[in-house]
């Protein structure tokens, strides 16, 4: 019916499958925004930070969050680890890449910059093309694209992200399953002087 009973109903599936106890539980986040710029082992904090993304990845960040919280309520003694998507990008974009044509205090007070996403699958890929290709990864520099429901592309030079498609959100780039990719903003202006709310206008890029 929800989240909360596939996660008790995987944790109970798996148990009998589990001869010796967890040793560590790692949990891939969609939004990790600017505070998460790496794997990081899970507290508190930690949590919140995936919570205070759940806007900016509001098909993936609150199940992230619910999931990370029933893991440590049934795997408590053992550590956790977050891998955020946007870590790749975040991590190693220049200003020029990531800061949109906006005021600076958008992005000072607010955060309003590209964070990019699919980063742990960006990072598979550049290391298994640095080992196809018999060079180390920071020898990789590749156009790379992410292709499925979710989609985007990605800039890699010496192995690391310098730009990629999507943005604030994932909404950004590409056309996908489910979401628009790149619209005129003023499309959003027009229709909510036609009467669209924010959530209408959400659910209309979305979903």
């Amino acid at each position: 019916k929800g989240h909360g009973e596939a996660l008790a109903n995987i944790r109970d599936a798996l148990a009998p499958q589990l001869p010796g106890a967890i040793a560590a539980v790692g949990h891939r986040v969609v939004h990790g925004g600017a505070a998460i710029l790496g794997p990081a082992l899970v507290d508190d904090a930690i949590v919140d930070e995936v919570d205070a993304c759940a806007a900016l990845a509001p098909l993936h960040n609150p199940a992230n969050a619910l999931g990370i919280r029933f893991a440590r309520d049934t795997w408590g003694g053992v550590p956790h680890v977050v891998v955020p998507d946007t870590a790749f990008h975040t991590a190693t974009m220049a200003p020029e890449s990531y800061r949109y044509a906006l005021p600076k205090h958008l992005y000072d007070d607010h955060g309003i910059r590209r964070y990019g996403f699919h980063g742990t699958s960006y990072a598979y890929v550049t290391k298994q093309l640095a080992a196809a290709l018999g060079k180390p990864v920071s020898a990789v520099n590749a156009i790379v694209c992410h292709l499925g429901s979710g989609a985007s592309m990605c800039c890699v030079e010496h192995g690391r992200s310098i730009d990629t498609t999507m943005g604030l959100t994932p909404l950004e780039g590409l056309v996908m399953g489910t979401r628009c990719g790149d619209v005129d903003a003023g499309v959003l202006s027009y229709l909510s002087e036609r009467g669209y709310s924010t959530s209408d206008l959400d659910a209309l890029l979305n979903k």
